[in-house]
């Protein structure tokens, strides 16, 4: 079974919150998933988009091991005028403080129509913000998030919408399907 599900803003990709030492989180034992599914991969407290769940040990490991290269697709708003020396550093690859990334797809886009994010995203009237399409062919620990800082974007809604062929197509916040 595989399950594509629409992790929201300030969700666990766990069950349970076993590191809970201040109030409890949210995590993914709310959303009424099937029973025996587990994330296969990660993705950020608080970043939201597309999380894959499987009960097939090995296609959990086929989704998560680098060497089979599923691409991640996250549309991300940063705060900041992008310009083009900006994007070729993204695509070239970035240094970050546990060595240089992989060259990225990055591209300018419009606004996407998403869904409002709880709480919103702080707005600054003197400080512009755009949004980006970044693919990438590795996941690091919070590495869009760090790679948008390192070219000075930082990041301020991350949303990733594919992993290799499977997309959130419409699929809205909390919600799952199977695939």
């Amino acid at each position: 079974m595989l399950i594509a599900f629409n992790k929201p803003f300030n969700v666990l990709c766990q069950f349970t919150d076993a590191a809970r030492q201040g109030p409890a989180r949210r995590t993914l034992a709310g959303f009424g998933l099937p029973a025996g599914v587990y994330p296969a991969g990660r993705l950020d407290f608080d970043s939201e988009g597309l999380l894959l769940l499987t009960d097939d040990g090995a296609l959990a490991h086929r989704l998560t091991d680098p060497r089979h290269k599923q691409p991640k697709t996250y549309w991300v708003q940063v705060e900041g005028a992008p310009q083009a020396a900006h994007l070729a550093a993204l695509r070239d690859g970035v240094v970050l403080a546990d060595g240089p990334t992989r060259p990225a797809g990055a591209r300018l886009m419009p606004e996407p129509a998403l869904w409002p994010r709880e709480p919103p995203v702080r707005f600054r009237k003197t400080v512009p913000d755009a949004w980006l399409e970044l693919t990438l062919g590795e996941g690091r620990n919070r590495q869009v998030r760090r790679m948008t800082a390192a070219v000075g974007l930082p990041t301020l809604r991350l949303v990733r919408v594919a992993i290799g062929d499977w997309r959130l197509d419409g699929l809205p916040p909390g919600q799952w399907r199977a695939l």
